[in-house]
Formats: C-alpha cells, sequence, structure tokens
C-alpha cells in the first residue's frame, strides 16, 4: 500500500559486476548529489563486485575516482538488499544477520547507473522489467543491442547508417584456428583496434599497428569479454560525440557535439584520458563543425537511437572523417554521467544543467510504464 504525503522514492543502483563497476560507483555519487532532496527520497543501492546488493552508505565522498590506484567500490559487506514484489507495488527490503529483514517502503523509480555487463546489456533491466518498478533509460533491447558492439553494429547498418569495417573473433575460434583469425583481421589492413564486445570505458582495447601485435591485442580484449571486434582505425578523423534525451512530449532532442582531442602519449581515447586528470585531453563543448554537418550529425543521432529502440539516454559517437563524412562509432545507453562527463556537458551547453538533466531522466522514467511498449 502506497506510503500517504511522502516524497517519490528513487533508488540509485550502482555498481556491479563489470569491469566498469569504478566507474559506476563515481557517475552514482554525482547523481545522488544532483537528485532535489525536497522532490525525491533517496536510496542508494550497491551491487558489490561479486554480485552481492547491499544498502550503501549516503556518503558521496567515498565515491570520487582520484587515482587509477585508488578505485571506489561497493562494500559488499553492508546489509542486503532485495527488491520485493507486493500487490500493486515494489517495495525495499533490507535484511541484516542480527535482526528481521524490514522495509524501506515503496520504490518509485530506479535510476540504475551501471555500466558493463549485468547493468547496461538488459539483464537488470528485464529483472527491473519482471518486478513491475519503473527505471531511468533504454529497455531490455535496446540496452542488450548497444552493448553487444557486434549486433549494434548489424543493426545500424540495417537502418542504413555508416559504420567501420570489422570482423568478429570468438575466444573459441581463436583457440580452434588462430591462423584464420589472424588472416581474417590482417585482410582489414592496419591500423585497426581490437575491443571487447560488450565492455566499455576503454578497458581492454588495444591499438593494432600490424600482424605482429594481433595476438596481444586479442589477449588483453579476452581477459575482458570472451567475444572481440576488430575494427579498421579512422585514420585521420576526429572523434565527435551527441546526445540524445527523450523530451517528455514523446519525442526526442539532441545536443550539441561535443569533440574529444587527444594528446600526450595517448594515441586513444583510453581509460586515463577519460577518467583521470590529463593536461593534453582536449573536450571542446561544442565541437567546432561546420553547421549543415552537426545537423546531419544530430539527424543521425537520432536514426542511431530509434534503430536500437532506445529510450530515456543515449550518447551517440561519431568519427568525422576528414572529408567531413560521418561513421557512426558506437551508441552507449548509460554514458559516463559524471558532471564532468561528456554527455551532462553537452546538455549543460545545449541549456540542460546537471540537475535538471537528472530531474529529466526522472520524469521521463516516472511516466514511462513497464511492460510491452
Amino acid at each position: 500500500m502506497t506510503e500517504p504525503s511522502r516524497k517519490t522514492r528513487v533508488a540509485v543502483v550502482f555498481g556491479g559486476r563489470s569491469s566498469e563497476h569504478a566507474i559506476s560507483c563515481v557517475t552514482a555519487g554525482s547523481v545522488m548529489d544532483a537528485i532535489d532532496r525536497d522532490v525525491y527520497d533517496v536510496v542508494p543501492v550497491g551491487i558489490a563486485p561479486d554480485g552481492r546488493w547491499v544498502l550503501e552508505s549516503s556518503d558521496t565522498s567515498r565515491l570520487q575516482l582520484t587515482s587509477a590506484d585508488a578505485l571506489p567500490e561497493v562494500n559488499g559487506e553492508l546489509a542486503s538488499v532485495a527488491l520485493l514484489r507486493e500487490e500493486g507495488h515494489t517495495d525495499i527490503v533490507v535484511s541484516e544477520p542480527s535482526a528481521p529483514p524490514r522495509t524501506l517502503g515503496e520504490v518509485d523509480v530506479v535510476f540504475p547507473v551501471l555500466h558493463g555487463p549485468w547493468g547496461e546489456d538488459g539483464t537488470i533491466q528485464g529483472m527491473f522489467e519482471m518486478a513491475g518498478v519503473r527505471y531511468v533509460g533504454a529497455g531490455v533491447l535496446a540496452s542488450a543491442v548497444s552493448m553487444d558492439k557486434a549486433y549494434m553494429k548489424v543493426i545500424l547498418e540495417a537502418a542504413g547508417l555508416p559504420v567501420m569495417p570489422g570482423v568478429i573473433v570468438t575466444e573459441r575460434e581463436w583457440r580452434a584456428d588462430a591462423a584464420g583469425c589472424r588472416e581474417r583481421i590482417a585482410g582489414l589492413g592496419f591500423p585497426a583496434f581490437a575491443k571487447p564486445a560488450r565492455g566499455g570505458s576503454s578497458i581492454g582495447i588495444s591499438k593494432v599497428h600490424h600482424a605482429g601485435e594481433i595476438d596481444a591485442a586479442l589477449d588483453e580484449a579476452f581477459r575482458h569479454d570472451p567475444k572481440v571486434l576488430v575494427e579498421v582505425a579512422a585514420m585521420g578523423a576526429r572523434e565527435i560525440e551527441c546526445g540524445v534525451l527523450g523530451a517528455l512530449d514523446g519525442g526526442v532532442d539532441t545536443s550539441r557535439p561535443a569533440e574529444i582531442r587527444i594528446g600526450g602519449d595517448h594515441e586513444f581515447y583510453d581509460f586515463a584520458a577519460k577518467y583521470l586528470p590529463e593536461e593534453h585531453t582536449q573536450l571542446d563543448v561544442p565541437a567546432d563543425l561546420p553547421p549543415e554537418v552537426e545537423e546531419q550529425m544530430r539527424a543521425l543521432a537520432v536514426r542511431a537511437f530509434e534503430a536500437v529502440s532506445g529510450e530515456g539516454l543515449a550518447r551517440v559517437d561519431f568519427f568525422v572523417m576528414p572529408d567531413h563524412s560521418l561513421v557512426v562509432n558506437e551508441l552507449n545507453t548509460m554514458p559516463g554521467f559524471t558532471p564532468t562527463s561528456m554527455f551532462p556537458r553537452m546538455w549543460a551547453e545545449s541549456g540542460l544543467d546537471y540537475p535538471a538533466l537528472v530531474d529529466r531522466l526522472l520524469q521521463l522514467a516516472l511516466q514511462r510504464g513497464t511492460g510491452l511498449r
């Protein structure tokens, strides 16, 4: 039974079992700080690296990322948490060894700030659907398709969108016929990039300059995913991103695009360049683009979003080739979401600041039901 005269209760779910656990923690801290506590009651729910759900601390200061050697992590020793489906609503139940289970009350909406497998790939979205609880972001299909870069390319190509040539190599294929895999990769040409097909935050990605680097690149990628995507490098291209956001009237909005410029010792936008203080990484918000190219990019971003049946939000990453032609690199259904991340910065440049962006996503989730739609 719904509690009378209470705030809307938001469960911010973060951490998870993927290699992007720490980035999820950082994102959660930023989101929780931005939520208006006069309107919402916030419950921090952490998923430890071993998969245990716990009632986390509301102290967001410990979720900050300060260095590659001091990554934040969910404390798996805290009280366990579960979602319990009752008649007409879903409650948050807390269990501790020394006390009987207690309920924190009905949860109205979940803000899952999980990155990578078991969080951004449709698995947890399916659980929320079965629990009948509203949640922020893409549904099961869009999450699964967008997380798996191999299938995402198939969907985007089928929708007539330009993508980079690539091949898929599974760990089983590699063990059975390494020579054949090397031949297929070499057929793409060099340089190329090898990346976990279902990874993110540039973890496990290697630039392959020549055939002699194939084995090491695949070994590194296989550490994170038994399926690897190898793509042709977009030589001379600019890396530019565009935000997509659902509108409360049912439409879709796009942000001003932004550009990533990498310098120093970074050959590409790797983990350190993305998340750690680095004077050689420049983010231009907005990107310096001819008006007609920006217009085309924003239109292609909407097409990509709709091709995967996106909902809520997405960041669509592009390569702008030297002749100003556009190639869709990938689509992220839960992009980096700290105030300094590209997605919020693009929306701030477009007139929607961070707290307003968080509120918009919560309102979109609240007005969208679960189930077939």
